[in-house]
C-alpha cells in the first residue's frame, strides 16, 4: 500500500502524532523528556517553525505547528532521527524508537474553530490520560506540555502562543481565562457524558486526514492532483530560507565577522576552531545536513561535525565563548 503524500506548502499547520514502535515508551524517565524538548526546540531553530501547542506522553507526542516555510518532511526527519539517536546513545540501544511515520494532519487555519480544538485536544491529553487527578490536580501540574507556558509563566520565545488565545476572542495576556476555559473542559471529561461529547467531537482530529471545510479539502486535493509549476512532486522539498542558499548566505557573514574568507577554508586545519563554531552554528539554524557542512567548511568526514556540535556546545573557553557571541549579536 503506497504512502500518503506529505503536503506541504508556505504557510500550512498540521497537527502532527507519533508514537513509540509497538506501543513502547518515547521517554523513559525526566532526562529523556528534557531531550525531546531540546531537540524539539533544536528543531525550531533550524525549520524556522511556528509552534503554537505541544503534549508529549508515556507513548507518544502532538504538535501544533506552522510552517512559513514548506519544510514539514525534512523537519520531521531531523526532529524524529535526532531523537531517536540520542535516546539509543543514552540507554545504549539500536533500532527503531518511533511506530512507522508520524501523521501530519493539515488543519484549516483560516478558522480559528479548527485551531481552538486541535490546541484543546492537544492540552487535554494529560486529563485524558488520567495523568492529573480530575477534581484534585489543576491541568497546569502536569509539566510536559505547553500548556503551564499558557497560563503559569511567559512563554519562550519558541512558542507562540497568540493564535490558540485569538481562536477564543483572548487577547495575548490573557492567562487567567485561558485557564479558566481549559480547566472547565477538564471537568466535563471527568463526567462521563460531558466526556463522550468531547471524545465523539474529536473523532475526526485522530481519525481524519485533514481539519476543516470541505473547501479545504478541495484545495488540499488540488495540490496533490496538480503539480506545481516546476515539475517536482507536491511533497519534495523547495528552497527556502533555512535550506542551503540560507546556510551560504550565513557562512559568508559568519566567515567575515571571525575574520576569514572562504578562500581560507581549504588551508586551515579541519579541527579549527573557527570552522566548528560555524559547523555548530549552521547546524543548528538550518536544514543542511552533516555531509554538506563538512565539504563545505573542508572539515573531512561527517563524524568531524557531529564532535565540533558536541564540543563546541560543552566547551567553557573564552575564545568559543567570544565567536559564539559574537555570530548571535550580529543576528545569524
Amino acid at each position: 500500500m503506497a504512502r500518503p503524500l506529505r503536503i506541504e506548502f508556505p504557510g500550512a499547520v498540521y497537527h502532527v502524532m507519533a508514537r513509540g514502535n509497538q506501543g513502547q515508551k518515547i521517554c523513559a524517565d525526566d532526562a529523556d523528556r528534557e531531550m525531546w524538548l531540546a531537540t524539539l526546540v533544536q528543531a525550531w531553530h533550524r525549520t524556522g517553525w511556528r509552534l503554537h501547542a505541544w503534549a508529549l506522553m508515556g507513548n507518544h507526542y502532538h504538535l501544533l505547528l506552522e510552517t512559513p516555510e514548506p519544510n514539514l518532511v525534512s523537519g520531521m526527519k531531523w526532529l524524529q532521527g535526532t531523537y531517536t539517536q540520542r535516546y539509543n546513545a543514552r540507554h545504549r540501544q539500536r533500532g527503531h524508537l518511533f511506530q512507522g511515520r508520524y501523521r501530519a494532519v493539515p488543519v484549516d487555519a483560516e478558522s480559528g474553530l479548527n485551531f481552538q480544538a486541535v490546541s484543546t485536544y492537544i492540552h487535554l491529553n494529560p486529563a485524558r490520560a488520567r495523568q492529573i487527578r480530575i477534581g484534585e490536580q489543576k491541568l497546569w501540574q502536569y509539566p510536559w506540555s505547553s500548556y503551564p507556558s499558557y497560563v503559569r509563566q511567559p512563554p519562550p520565545p519558541w512558542l507562540n502562543t497568540e493564535r490558540v488565545l485569538g481562536s477564543l476572542g483572548l487577547p495575548p495576556q490573557a492567562r487567567r481565562a485561558y485557564a479558566a476555559y481549559m480547566e472547565s473542559r477538564v471537568l466535563e471529561l471527568g463526567i462521563k457524558a460531558g466526556r463522550k461529547e468531547l471524545e465523539s467531537g474529536w473523532k475526526s482530529l485522530r481519525r481524519g486526514w485533514y481539519v476543516g471545510s470541505e473547501g479545504f479539502r478541495k484545495a488540499l486535493l488540488s495540490r496533490i492532483e496538480e503539480p506545481p509549476s516546476d515539475g517536482r512532486h507536491p511533497s519534495a522539498p523547495r528552497t527556502g530560507p533555512h535550506d542551503q542558499s540560507r546556510a551560504e548566505e550565513m557562512l559568508d557573514s559568519g566567515l567575515n565577522l571571525l575574520g576569514l574568507q572562504a578562500e581560507d577554508l581549504p588551508r586551515l586545519p579541519k579541527g579549527q576552531k573557527e570552522k566548528m563554531v560555524l559547523a555548530w552554528w549552521l547546524y543548528g539554524r538550518t536544514t543542511v545536513n552533516r555531509r554538506w557542512l563538512a565539504q563545505r567548511l573542508m572539515m573531512g568526514c561527517e563524524t568531524r561535525i557531529s564532535q565540533a556540535m558536541h564540543w563546541v556546545e560543552r566547551s567553557r573557553e573564552p575564545s568559543i565563548a567570544k565567536m559564539k557571541k559574537k555570530l548571535a549579536k550580529h543576528g545569524l
